[in-house]
């Protein structure tokens, strides 16, 4: 099947019928022998003609806190690799409308490419506070956009200052106030405020039928997946009491 489908790729043929030049040498680029070729975006060839494909789970934080930064530098290619690979056979089993396999395996990568992001992110934190004194992300504050909605701005440099480049500051513009923001920002708290009041409204009724249904269900279960109901208050309501003589 996977044969089938990747004979019918463009790039496959190309890459197939090509031969391809690794030595390039002028007098501005130098490149190394390359090993491989294209066929690293395809799976495997043994994977090619299987349905089901088994794999392990991600990478979890834990794991990735004990390895040293140039493992996980590496780390970081192997699954970059793996994600392009993952994302070529997916393309191009959606254009031959093929099955792809196992389509969890790039949630998987994603998980650990993201859990390995953020053990960087703890070693570089903890680096710049302890020689730096200072935050190692990207300074910001907290301002307002034209409808007065508040966001964390993320600052970063700038060839031309702040109060000369007209472009920036056409582009941003914070921490404005007036009456048609005024207006907008009242409405929009009043329709937060029915959709909330909407939202504990049909988790009350829906309680109070569930209650009135089942009269001996656990009432400690119903607290925990909608705290925002109140069962002492709702169990002297006329509604919960069914048809039956207590």
């Amino acid at each position: 099947m996977a044969f089938r489908i990747l004979s019918k790729c463009h790039i496959f043929k190309y890459i197939t019928n090509t031969t391809f030049h690794t030595n390039l040498r002028s007098k501005d680029i130098h490149i190394s022998t390359v090993h491989r070729d294209l066929m690293e975006f395809f799976d495997d060839k043994k994977n090619w003609a299987v349905e089901q494909i088994k794999v392990g789970r991600s990478w979890s934080k834990d794991e990735l806190r004990i390895k040293s930064n140039q493992d996980l530098h590496k780390l970081w290619y192997v699954l970059l690799k793996e994600r392009n690979m993952l994302l070529t056979m997916e393309h191009e089993c959606k254009a031959q409308f093929e099955l792809f396999p196992n389509p969890e395996r790039i949630d998987k990568v994603e998980e650990s490419m993201n859990n390995l992001e953020t053990v960087v992110r703890e070693r570089n934190e903890a680096y710049y506070k302890l020689e730096v004194g200072e935050s190692a992300e990207r300074p910001g504050q907290l301002v307002t956009n034209l409808l007065g909605l508040n966001f964390f701005y993320r600052k970063f440099e700038h060839l031309i200052p702040k109060f000369l480049n007209k472009q920036w500051r056409n582009k941003h513009t914070f921490n404005v106030v007036n009456g048609n923001i005024e207006k907008f920002q009242r409405l929009y708290r009043e329709k937060l405020h029915n959709a909330n009041r909407k939202s504990r409204n049909r988790d009350r009724n829906h309680v109070m039928h569930l209650m009135k249904r089942y009269p001996n269900m656990d009432m400690e279960a119903v607290k925990q997946q909608y705290p925002s109901v109140d069962i002492e208050k709702i169990k002297n309501y006329h509604k919960v009491r069914g048809h039956y003589v207590p």
